[in-house]
This record gives structure tokens, C-alpha cells and sequence, in this order.
């Protein structure tokens, strides 16, 4: 496998293990919900700063381990950014979705 799709499939690890730590705060904060009235922006906002500190120290691992490898080091700050906040996305909303179950009526 090349570097650069090694690089691809760690950030979709890398995602998914986001969403968990965006999961494992909203527990520890007890800010997962079901009553859709008490859900506000700072959620989102919180878990889209886990994902982007994520993000940038991944960017700074991998860029340690593969600079020499590439033949673009550039590329590996965007190689698998789609990916990273889609799998980041869809896994977040998926687990926070079993976690805080139906949403309770007004």
C-alpha cells in the first residue's frame, strides 16, 4: 500500500475515534439528551473543537512518520480530510443517536 493511502485510511480511524471522543465528553459532561429542547449549538460546537484538535495533532503525527516518504509533503494535510469529518460526522451522530435514544415529546 502507498503512504498516501495509508495516511487516507488512518484518518477514517482517526474519524471514528472522534466521534467517540466526542461521545465520551458529552457523557462525562451529561450534555447527550433526548429532550430536543436542551440540545443547543455548544454541543456541536464542542464536538466539532474535539474533532479539529484531533485533526491537527494527527496532521502532526503523521507528518512526522511519512514527510520523507511523500513526494508532496502538502499532501498530507489534505490526504483524507473529506473522509476524517465524515466518518467523524455520521459516527457521531449514529452513536449519539443509541445513546440518547427517541426523542422524548413536548
Amino acid at each position: 500500500m502507498k503512504h498516501l493511502q495509508i495516511v487516507y485510511w488512518l484518518r477514517l480511524g482517526l474519524g471514528i475515534v472522534a466521534a467517540l471522543l466526542c461521545i465520551g465528553y458529552g457523557i462525562a459532561t451529561d450534555t447527550i439528551t433526548n429532550d430536543l429542547t436542551k440540545i443547543t449549538f455548544n454541543t456541536f460546537m464542542n464536538g466539532m473543537s474535539i474533532a479539529l484538535v484531533t485533526y491537527l495533532v494527527s496532521y502532526y503525527i503523521i507528518k512526522r512518520k511519512f514527510t520523507l516518504t511523500v513526494e508532496k509533503p502538502k499532501k498530507l494535510v489534505t490526504m483524507g480530510i473529506g473522509i476524517y469529518f465524515l466518518a467523524w460526522l455520521v459516527f457521531w451522530i449514529l452513536l449519539y443517536t443509541l445513546i440518547a435514544g427517541p426523542p422524548q415529546p413536548a
